[in-house]
């Protein structure tokens, strides 16, 4: 069975096992994204900067173990961004931890990044987009181990499907 789930702000669609169908949002009068994680716990807030293929995200007192894999989105700073996924990390210090990007590029410090568990989808939305937008995820849909997460930043409201 299908089920689904409505959020007006970022939070937990559903904890445990899953599989991700659907997703439909209404933007507001500015640009924009929705990201959706794999995760049991919200999304931490950090920065980042990248330099060629190179990332750096810092965060105080992160807490991660080298060799770890986790999830990460990136906001955009001067028209690029870091690319959305799952990477393995490097720990740099107990406040800085580096990935390596598919990408290349220049992405001055300070810019904004979150991560958590598992990076599953990332959805822009343009300004002014008032109107319901639906993505179908074909097959089976996407397996969730630990629960569905939704960050919105200028999104009206998100429904999820599942099941």
């Amino acid at each position: 069975d299908v089920k689904s789930g409505h959020l007006n702000n970022s939070g937990f669609v559903v904890l445990g096992r899953n599989r991700l169908k659907a997703v439909s949002t209404v933007g507001t009068a500015s640009a924009g994204t929705l990201d959706i994680f794999d995760t049991t716990t919200a999304p931490v807030s950090a920065t980042y900067a990248r330099s060629g293929t190179t990332i750096t995200v810092t965060k105080s007192a992160h807490g991660l173990v080298d060799g770890s894999t986790v999830g990460l989105t990136f906001a955009t700073a001067s028209g690029t961004s870091g690319t959305n996924g799952n990477y393995i990390i490097t720990v740099t210090s107990s406040s800085t931890f580096t990935v390596t990007d598919i990408n290349s590029g220049t992405i001055a410090g300070g810019t904004v990044a979150a991560y958590a568990s598992r990076w599953l989808a990332s959805y822009d939305i343009g300004a002014g987009d008032l109107f319901g937008n639906f993505v179908l995820i074909p097959g089976e849909g996407v397996l969730v181990q630990n629960g569905i997460y939704l960050s919105m930043s200028n999104i009206t409201s998100a429904n999820v499907y599942y099941g």
